[in-house]
């Protein structure tokens, strides 16, 4: 009987549950503590930001701190979530003092305004962190592929709420094709725990609502392909400003320091133009605005560049709930003018933004079920399909690697990029 159930492969495989059942947890533990830590800290700066708006005239003063700050930690070469998805398939490890230095420096920016989310900068968090834990505990290279994925899901199930898609996410975004199956027990442990203990110290999920879904027919399935195909665009345009806006930064500007004070000034002045705080920090009022209909049509062009100037100016944040906003409403505006309910198509044009610019397909229709309930589900999985499909090559990450092709069954093993004159499907 013995023979048997090595045969099988049992006992290594319940030596590996209960071993890394004790890690995840653990792991899960710590980046929930920092992680709610986060949230509640990043709510704080956007309430002080909100109720003192002036504070926006220091963003640029702000960003002069931040680099201070990655400077005396030792961090000035940071590249932000790109680092964490190289560390999974390369020998460069984060250290601890990346902990810190995103925590700071994402409070900083949300706390005078700069336009930036919160859980690309949790991802930063829990991947240094479960590289820290993980060399406490002596793992292997390949064990601590795993200790950085669970970190990843951690934080961003406390951020997020949505401990399911955080834990697939962290899986699925290194490699376009290839889901890191070795890690599903871990991560799952890993988020669910982070997310409990973000529940018992008040950190609320993320939910949002979507009334009046009409019934699934043929012509909403059409209509969920149109606005997938344009999302696809939208996703590469966002992708593409960012490059952009980069390569002008360092180009024009070659010291850090006066990237981030005009990168600063563009956004006060942007803002001051714009006659409110409609496109500062994460996005999560527009998001709001768009469920409920009534957004501008120009929304969504506004949200990407504020947040293309702030973040590749280097200021520190994430682009995942930004990226939200502007799928958000662009997929309210598809609504509007197409007729169709414009809260339905908010959400829709959100997971499909974010399917394009993450090509995280899975993933996004977790999130998606989650954050909205299963009533729109046939919607979802439409939009995401098509969104994901046609964005081609394109991604937040340029560190994210395409192993298969998305419309061959094939090999590529190609960076993805935001390079304009690359064709995205090359």
């Amino acid at each position: 009987m013995n023979h048997f159930w090595k045969d099988l492969g049992i006992q290594g495989n319940i030596l590996y549950l209960v071993r890394w059942g004790f890690i995840a947890v653990l792991i899960g533990a710590v980046t929930g503590l920092v992680g709610t830590a986060f949230g509640h800290a990043v709510a704080w700066a956007v309430g002080v930001f909100t109720a003192h708006r002036y504070l926006l005239l220091f963003l640029p003063a702000a960003g002069l701190l931040i680099l201070w700050i990655y400077h005396i930690f030792g961090e000035d070469d940071n590249r932000g979530t790109n680092m964490v998805l190289e560390s999974i398939y390369s020998d460069n490890r984060m250290r601890i003092t990346m902990t810190p230095t995103v925590f700071l420096g994402s409070v900083l920016t949300h706390l005078c305004g700069g336009s930036a989310g919160r859980e690309g900068a949790g991802l930063q968090m829990g991947g240094s962190l479960g590289t820290f834990l993980g060399r406490l505990l002596k793992l292997d290279e390949k064990d601590m592929n795993i200790a950085v994925m669970c970190g990843m899901s951690g934080a961003f199930a406390a951020l997020f709420g949505t401990p399911i898609a955080a834990a697939i996410f962290s899986m699925e975004v290194i490699s376009v094709g290839v889901i890191y199956y070795a890690a599903l027990v871990p991560c799952i442990f890993s988020a669910y725990t982070a997310a409990g203990i973000a529940g018992l110290l008040s950190l609320p999920p993320t939910r949002f609502p979507v009334f009046g879904i009409p019934d699934f027919d043929l012509k909403m399935a059409f209509m969920m392909v149109i606005l997938g195909t344009l999302a696809s665009g939208v996703a590469a345009l966002f992708c593409i400003v960012l490059g952009g806006v980069s390569s002008m930064y360092r180009k024009y500007l070659k010291n850090a320091a006066a990237r981030i004070i005009t990168g600063g000034a563009l956004v006060v002045v942007l803002t001051l133009l714009s006659g409110g705080v409609r496109y500062n920090n994460s996005g999560a009022l527009l998001i709001d605005t768009a469920l409920r209909g009534g957004v501008y049509w120009y929304d969504f062009l506004l949200k990407i560049l504020f947040t293309a100037l702030t973040l590749e100016a280097g200021y520190k944040g994430g682009e995942i709930v930004p990226s939200f906003a502007i799928g958000a409403c662009f997929g309210c505006l598809f609504g509007e003018l197409s007729g169709l309910p414009a809260g339905l198509c908010a959400a829709c044009g959100m997971l499909a933004l974010f399917a394009g610019v993450t090509n995280a397909p899975v993933s996004t229709l977790i999130i998606g079920l989650e954050m909205f309930g299963y009533s729109a589900m046939p919607y979802f999985a439409i939009v995401i399909a098509v969104s994901f499909t046609l964005s081609g090559y394109y991604s937040l990450y340029s560190s994210q690697k395409a192993i298969y092709s998305k419309t061959k069954t094939e090999y590529v093993n190609v960076k993805m990029h935001t390079d304009v004159k690359v064709h995205p499907f090359e």
